[in-house]
């Protein structure tokens, strides 16, 4: 991938992070990039092209993230909230999830982008029941049996917490970590 291409999809995720995916245009990246708008095209003919980039780029950091919270040494209780811990730290300081973002532009979306989105999202509850498996067989989480339900309520937790964070600070987002760590002993 040429390193514009790269700086493109970079620069609309911390835009949709922000203010949304239809809340910004290729006129707004290129003044943003010192580019012409016919430069982003050439990368990307359509922005659905490009959310389409974005979702790829937001799907390939949460495959890594797995991949190296699973493989890594440490006990498997600790791996559920390794990984929320370490998808928080790839966000801007005010930032909120992509997926998020994304969500709430929904129906604004194309189509292809809106089926990539879907996938997206459950790939995301899949990967962190996964987590939440593996910390159950090892002896952990013995206060429910339905660990989608379970990812469910902690993905929402977070990324509620992260935009309620936004609004009243970084107390009420600390607050909400304390008490995800708890439910996860």
């Amino acid at each position: 991938m040429t390193n514009r291409k790269m700086e493109i999809i970079e620069l609309t995720l911390k835009n949709i992070q922000e203010k949304g995916f239809t809340s910004f245009s290729y006129e707004h990246l290129a003044k943003e990039l010192g580019v012409t708008k016919a430069s982003i095209h050439y990368h990307f003919e359509k922005k659905g092209d490009l959310g389409i980039a974005v979702c790829e780029r937001i799907q390939q950091g949460l495959e890594r993230t797995f991949t190296l919270i699973k493989e890594s040494t440490m006990p498997a209780e600790e791996k559920p909230f390794a990984f929320i811990m370490q998808r928080i730290k790839f966000l801007e300081q005010d930032g909120i999830c992509p997926i998020s973002a994304l969500q709430a532009d929904y129906q604004e979306l194309p189509q292809p982008m809106q089926d990539k989105l879907q996938q997206l999202s459950q790939m995301e509850i899949d990967v962190f029941v996964e987590l939440l498996k593996e910390a159950k067989q090892q002896g952990t989480l013995q206060a429910t049996n339905d660990l989608e339900a379970l990812a469910i309520l902690l993905i929402s937790s977070t990324k509620g917490a992260l935009q309620y964070k936004r609004v009243v600070g970084e107390a009420f987002f600390l607050k909400m970590l304390e008490q995800l760590k708890e439910l996860l002993k």
